[in-house]
């Protein structure tokens, strides 16, 4: 198969409660790409890429779209093959693996659709059916950190990640203080600094803490950080946006420079050199997700078909929003949905969506 048109879109995903403050940035809505591809035989397949603002990695919207017209010219005729797709688009365009993503999940959807064949099962075969969803809760004060803690536990979830940063470190030791005197035994927990720590605050938070069971999450803005607090840091420590490359994964991984990932789709560039990354976690025994910055039921889809083909022991499970709303559902039929803190992985062949192009309004490019 080979592409014969490709349509863009453009989709706007308000943040249920109306904000969030992840790192040091707070944003109300997510301006979010998505990618029509149709090949030579008929057959659709939809990807998407959603950045988070414009400060929290070396992407964003505008840049996602601009890649991808870039692109798209050049992508017409190319094959439906991940790894000769990938070679494609790496010849048209250097970096930008975010917008790269798109056409790569587009291309597993459209790949499972023809053979009829679920992604999961292209990318090796499910684990389980039913996938594991992590809550994450935005930086805020104590009170209201515990209270969302609290729904979490009661909504089935097995993973919380709490987000901290961008101010005194004094007020985020005192939420992790009150929120382990709520958590519940067994449930795993993550503090996620998404690089705003400053390395002296980031091993006087783990110390001060020491007595409390949680990674830390990439608490640091660079590896160079990471590997200079690592010996004086009390907790596992997982690498999510330094992980930007399965080169950088490789040399974290060898080089012992952390406990696990948290690891994007669209960050890595897709489905295809997620598997890889998957892969290499598993060689070594090092934990981590399959989520993404933000999204909707595309995005989801993408992350739970990969998420259900993690070794179990080692999966520390999907998240794409702090919560879902009706504005991310794209199929109106089946939507990606969490029920008791889990995912029921699609059933039908590629992404299992039947997506509504309706709901994203006149293609903003087309080739």
């Amino acid at each position: 198969m080979k592409i014969r048109r490709i349509r863009v879109f453009r989709k706007s995903l308000p943040v249920p409660g109306g904000k969030v403050t992840i790192g040091q940035a707070t944003l109300a809505a997510f301006d979010s790409t998505i990618v029509e591809v149709t090949s030579d035989t008929g057959v659709v397949g939809w990807g998407e890429t959603c950045p988070i603002g414009p400060t929290y990695a070396p992407s964003h919207a505008l840049g996602a779209r601009a890649a991808i017209v870039e692109m798209g010219p050049g992508l017409i005729g190319a094959p439906i093959s991940p790894g000769l797709l990938h070679r494609k688009m790496n010849s048209l365009l250097n970096g930008h693996s975010y917008a790269k993503a798109a056409f790569d999940i587009a291309a597993h959807d459209l790949i499972g659709k023809k053979t009829g064949m679920r992604v999961a099962d292209l990318l090796g075969g499910a684990a389980t059916e039913r996938v594991p969803f992590y809550f994450f809760i935005g930086v805020g004060d104590a009170d209201e950190v515990v209270r969302s803690v609290r729904e979490a536990q009661a909504g089935g979830y097995v993973r919380i990640q709490t987000k901290i940063g961008g101010r005194p470190v004094d007020h985020d030791i005192e939420v992790i203080r009150k929120v382990a005197e709520v958590m519940k035994k067994g449930m795993r927990w993550a503090v996620d600094g998404n690089r705003s720590l400053t390395m002296r605050d980031a091993i006087l938070l783990s110390q001060q803490c020491r007595d409390i069971p949680f990674v830390l999450e990439q608490p640091c803005n660079t590896l160079e950080e990471i590997a200079a607090i690592r010996p004086s840091v009390q907790h596992p420590i997982y690498i999510d946006e330094n992980g930007v490359d399965l080169s950088t994964v490789i040399q974290a991984a060898v080089n012992g420079l952390c406990d696990g990932f948290g690891m994007k789709v669209t960050r890595i560039g897709g489905l295809k050199p997620m598997a890889a990354f998957r892969d290499i976690c598993e060689a070594r025994s090092l934990p981590h997700t399959s989520d993404d910055s933000w999204g909707g039921d595309i995005t989801g889809a993408a992350c739970v078909h990969l998420g259900a083909t993690v070794r179990p022991n080692l999966f520390e499970g999907c998240s794409w929003v702090n919560k879902i709303s009706e504005e991310s559902h794209y199929d109106p039929n089946n939507p990606i949905r969490v029920t008791d803190g889990h995912v029921s992985l699609p059933t039908g062949p590629g992404l299992g969506l039947e997506v509504d192009a309706a709901v994203f309004g006149a293609p903003i490019a087309e080739f």
